[in-house]
């Protein structure tokens, strides 16, 4: 089985809608694909609407932004409950960071791009999880940059002048949220150095004390030193190894499948959730 557990919709910074992501990955080949849209669950449905026209398994899952010491954790969930109203505080109070946030960027942009919040709220629909992607396709509109690529490498970046931080729970607290909302908590791509700053070895072990189930160790972002690093760290803390394609429609160069999860790793995430939901199969 080709098992790929990490992509995003237009619900947060894919390009998209869910159902395209199922039939991508159907035309890609995959048995199975997870919709992770960053802090948000509300593509799950049309995903799984599009389960029995594209025979794809399909994976309820998220991806939960966390910050330690000012530096970004990605936590995958799988399974959760929906309603659990914990996880659902959680979420949307980092939703209404990002806005704000993303707001107050394009108030630093505006002298020297001539970029407006209008211009920017041109790129995304009413319930979608606005991030920096989002300003870096309004600058591509707007002719400013010619690529999301170059975008986040000048006026995106981290350490520039026009960056704004945002609201992100601590990755330790969000693995409880996921397992109290019965689900499977995953970190992705734990050592992807080229992204920024990653996290020391400290917080991953206070990540699996709170129930961490895996790392997501094949990545593209990781290269091989990275992954053997995974692999070891894995091995010590008994965690389940997964691969994913991080696929994020023509706004990443990520294609769907390029790295997969194990049948087996698979099978025992489906046996870890406890929140009744499950997988969507054809």
């Amino acid at each position: 089985m080709l098992i790929d557990l990490h992509t995003h919709s237009a619900q947060s910074d894919g390009t998209q809608s869910p159902a395209e992501v199922m039939r991508s990955a159907a035309d890609a080949g995959l048995d199975v694909v997870a919709l992770t849209d960053h802090d948000t669950m509300r593509g799950w449905g049309q995903a799984a609407r599009a389960v029995r026209d594209t025979g794809v398994t399909f994976v309820p899952g998220i991806e939960i932004s966390c910050a330690y010491d000012g530096i970004s954790v990605h936590l995958l969930g799988y399974f959760v409950d929906p309603l659990d109203a914990a996880l659902l505080a959680e979420l949307e109070r980092a939703r209404a960071s990002r806005r704000t946030r993303a707001q107050r960027m394009v108030e630093r942009l505006a002298p020297d791009t001539g970029l407006t919040w209008a211009q920017v709220q041109e790129q995304f629909g009413a319930d979608t999880t606005i991030g920096r992607p989002h300003i870096a396709d309004a600058l591509i509109a707007a002719g400013v940059v010619a690529s999301r690529e170059e975008a986040f490498a000048s006026y995106l970046a981290t350490g520039s002048k026009y960056h704004v931080s945002h609201y992100a729970p601590d990755p330790a607290h969000a693995t409880r949220l996921v397992r109290a909302a019965g689900g499977v908590p995953v970190m992705a791509h734990p050592f992807a150095a080229s992204r920024g700053r990653t996290v020391g070895l400290d917080v991953i072990d206070r990540m699996a004390d709170a129930g961490l189930a895996g790392l997501e160790v094949h990545h593209r972002d990781h290269s091989d030193e990275e992954i053997g690093r995974g692999l070891r760290l894995a091995d010590r803390l008994g965690l389940l190894v997964t691969g994913s394609s991080d696929y994020h429609g023509t706004g990443k160069p990520n294609q769907l499948g390029e790295n997969t999860t194990a049948q087996r790793v698979f099978e025992q995430l489906v046996e870890q959730a406890t929140s009744g939901t499950g997988p969507i199969r054809p």
